[in-house]
């Protein structure tokens, strides 16, 4: 049996043997049902034999040596290895006496729609972290190991490809016996063969892979489910090698699975989407989470009409029309990724029509050459990863500065969107093509979810998830969330981190090419103005590294937290993640902030042009691959060597920057000179108006005195955060100050960061015309609003904890879980 792990703790154990048999692909069939709450179906996987199992099969015939000679040829360049940490604690052996056949016990209801098998299928996904060992030992049955919680497993079989019409052309074998033992052989082989066709071969190869997925079964196997995962085996197989390559589960989702989350849109519409869970896809459909295990998928998703299924896939689907009343929607993914990179949304979106101005944005810049093109043409000849149709080979997609682009939203937001949202992509996608050169992928849909989303936005491969809190208060916030979220296509999805503790891989860049992209974006900006406007910015994630660190935990600030052992394998490849399920550390930013500084500081080092070449030649070099942050920082200080000699090395960045906690030393001495940046001194000059100002009226009591008006001059978005946060720090402001910088301001119809600090205002000062803003603020920005809750029943005013309470009884119920356990130990 698995090792037991309190679901309730924070260590989140990442089971599949990865090293033993890895999943190639996914074929996914699902019926969506809103009445249960559940997603019902089938999901087919196609292995190869892990890279730590190369013996031959029991016949002899070394049939899978091949596939590891070439799939290990091709990843030569950058084996992916996963961490281990604490593994004397997390070994486990597996006894066999709890295993049940084809779900016995449990009723077995998979077949009532009667088309499982007859659709075609995709793939899901999840993520992962450290390790646990399953031993094979003597004449145990080899065991196969799937992520999998809050799933009711209904049967599992052995797919027979080998029935399968035409399938002889993946064959090696000119005859075949009535030997079971060579058919086995042989449906491996077949896999084998299909799972290694050239990229150009990819349209057959997803054909046969829907054809495979509606072979008959050949043997039901035996399985059990833990709290954590899916065990299956077949008896008297005792290798890998031997064990089937392609399963059959018939399995459905429960209501309160944590992997998706079924609520309603702003329209009062249901809907259910995959948000970011800490357990990633395991609780949607079992798989392997481990990053190594890059897999491509296909699923057919079934739904009542009126709902859209949107999924990251590379076609834009259109819906087929089952029978009345039933719409299929269909999409694939022939890029591997991760399982954790899967996402799902389903609801009654609509989609927001481009206009006119719109279209003649992206004619402009369609084909535009970016500055990365003629300096990396060397790159475009290889690429290192594994073989599949790469858009870094494709001349047309090199070209192409803006992809095609859907935005979908409630019917409620959609003239939000028109106004605030729609006319930003273009811009974006183009900025960030002149930055880093091809796309990684070929196509994007943007959708604004629902309010209990804890996020401001989430990027997956083809699709971005937006909160309705980037909306309202102008261009600024909408369009640097969506110049990061789209910085994640290069940075978190086309390369990835091979240990899941360094997120600063993903963030760190994300935040530091959200500045670089926003600049070119917002066109005909000057240098002054960039820089004047970056260094504002710089002061402000400053200040709240400075706060992050003062109030968490020191082993949660630590961007590379395993040190030497980061990107080790166990014998198994399965893990353990330290703190990943821990509520508080999905608030936490400073994996974003610290990657962010360190990045911009190397920027700064080697000059801002050589470094964004640098970054290119990354991308060139490494997409489609894993890596560490050595990768990274070897590569850098190659193109630099002159660097070396003032000190800066790879084992001098591990020191001061990602191995330690607290604010990095090098940071600590640059921290006071963005105080001197023009934007940031008109704050100052205004902050010293309002204190002026505010101790007047305090003086003055009640008595009215003419006095010359005080001219507050305009401010951006970014510099009234930073004016807020200033007037955060006095002790004591009147209510006529406050009542005057919300009227001077318009701060009710600012952007979400702006409108957070009056909230902090007004709960700091007991405002009570402003608890009607907390209370909004609250309800309809769930992906910023939680610390406000502390901060209400911190005063231990009994008007604010009556608030308090009274917006999360109102939220609770759609509120995400994460969100919820932080606020509910804040509160009770």
């Amino acid at each position: 049996m698995e090792t037991q792990l309190d679901p309730m703790k924070d260590d989140l154990p990442l089971m599949a043997n990865t090293s033993y048999m890895l999943v190639k692909h996914y074929i996914l069939d699902l019926d969506v049902d809103f009445k249960s709450k559940v997603i019902e179906g089938v999901i087919v996987l196609f292995f190869e034999t892990g890279s730590r199992y190369r013996k031959t099969s029991s016949t002899g015939k070394d049939d899978c040596q091949s596939q590891f000679d070439e799939t290990c040829k091709m990843r030569a360049s950058e084996p992916c290895h996963i961490p281990v940490t604490n593994m004397s604690a997390c070994s486990f052996k597996t006894e066999y006496n709890d295993f049940t056949v084809c779900g016995k016990g449990e009723e077995d209801t998979s077949d009532k729609n009667g088309n499982y098998s007859n659709e075609e299928q995709a793939s899901g996904i999840s993520s992962s972290k450290d390790c646990c060992d399953i031993e094979n030992h003597g004449n145990k049955d080899f065991l196969l190991v799937l992520d999998c919680c809050d799933l009711s497993v209904l049967k599992v079989e052995e797919v027979d490809v080998a029935a399968v019409s035409g399938i002889e052309k993946f064959t090696r074998s000119a005859k075949l016996t009535d030997v079971s033992k060579e058919l086995e052989n042989l449906r491996n082989q077949i896999i084998h063969e299909l799972v290694t066709l050239p990229a150009d071969r990819w349209k057959e190869q997803l054909y046969y892979f829907t054809r495979c997925s509606q072979a008959p079964g050949c043997g039901e196997l035996l399985f059990t489910t833990g709290t954590w995962s899916l065990e299956i085996k077949k008896s008297g197989i005792q290798t890998p090698t031997d064990f089937p390559h392609a399963i059959r589960i018939w399995y459905k989702t429960k209501p309160e699975g944590r992997s998706v989350t079924w609520t309603t849109d702003q329209s009062g519409r249901p809907c259910v989407y995959t948000m970011g869970s800490p357990i990633n896809n395991r609780a949607l459909f079992p798989c392997q989470e481990p990053p190594v295990a890059l897999s491509t998928w296909q699923a057919s998703v079934r739904t009542a009409a009126g709902f859209v299924v949107l999924m990251s896939g590379e076609n834009s689907a259109e819906p087929v029309q089952l029978q009345e009343g039933i719409l299929s929607w269909y999409y694939y993914v022939t890029m591997p990724m991760p399982a954790s990179t899967f996402t799902i949304a389903v609801g009654c979106w609509q989609e927001v029509k481009k206009q006119s101005f719109t279209a003649a944005i992206e004619t402009n810049t369609e084909f535009s050459l970016p500055s990365s093109q003629a300096s990396f043409r060397w790159h475009e000849e290889i690429c290192a990863h594994v073989e599949y149709p790469c858009r870094f080979q494709n001349p047309a997609a090199r070209l192409q500065a803006v992809i095609p682009y859907r935005v979908f939203a409630p019917w409620c937001l959609i003239e939000h969107c028109k106004e605030c949202l729609l006319h930003l992509i273009p811009q974006c996608l183009s900025a960030a093509y002149t930055t880093l050169g091809t796309h990684p992928f070929s196509r994007l849909d943007v959708l604004i979810v629902p309010s209990n989303f804890s996020s401001l936005g989430m990027a997956s491969p083809h699709i971005i998830f937006l909160s309705q809190s980037v909306l309202p208060g102008g261009s600024h916030l909408c369009g640097t969330r969506l110049c990061h979220e789209i910085a994640h296509a290069w940075f978190g999805l086309a390369i990835g981190a091979r240990d899941w503790t360094e997120e600063w891989i993903s963030e760190g860049f994300a935040t530091f090419l959200e500045d670089i992209f926003w600049a070119r974006a917002q066109q005909q900006l000057s240098h002054d103005e960039v820089k004047g406007q970056q260094e504002l910015k710089a002061l402000l994630r400053w200040r709240r590294l400075r706060d992050e660190v003062q109030n968490s935990e020191e082993e949660l600030q630590v961007l590379r937290p395993k040190k030497e052992s980061t990107g080790e394998l166990s014998e198994s490849g399965a893990s353990v993640i330290k703190h990943g399920l821990k509520a508080e550390k999905i608030f936490m930013q400073v994996h974003y902030l610290k990657g962010y500084f360190l990045l911009r500081s190397l920027a700064r080092t080697i000059g801002e042009a050589s470094y964004l070449a640098s970054l290119r030649k990354f991308v060139h070099k490494f997409h489609g691959q894993l890596v560490l942050s050595q990768d990274f920082l070897c590569m850098l200080l190659e193109d630099i060597p002159e660097q070396k000699e003032s000190g800066l090395t790879v084992e001098s960045i591990f020191q001061n920057w990602l191995d330690t906690s607290g604010i990095p030393k090098p940071l600590l001495e640059e921290g006071e000179t963005w105080k001197e940046c023009q934007l940031v001194q008109q704050v100052s000059g205004e902050v010293t108006k309002w204190i002026q100002t505010n101790q007047r009226i305090r003086k003055s009591g009640k008595k009215k005195r003419k006095r010359d008006e005080v001219i507050f001059q305009k401010l951006l978005p970014d510099q009234l955060v930073l004016l807020l946060e200033s007037l955060l720090e006095e002790k004591t402001l009147c209510p006529r100050i406050l009542q005057c910088l919300e009227k001077t301001y318009q701060l009710r119809e600012q952007d979400a960061e702006v409108r957070h600090r009056w909230c902090e205002l007004v709960v700091k000062h007991k405002y009570v015309p402003g608890y009607g803003d907390v209370e909004k603020f609250l309800r309809e920005d769930q992906a910023m609003g939680v610390y406000l809750y502390g901060e209400l029943m911190v005063n231990e005013d009994a008007k604010q904890q009556e608030l308090a309470h009274k917006c999360f009884a109102a939220a609770r119920e759609h509120m995400d879980a994460s969100s919820a356990k932080v606020v509910a130990e804040m509160l009770f």
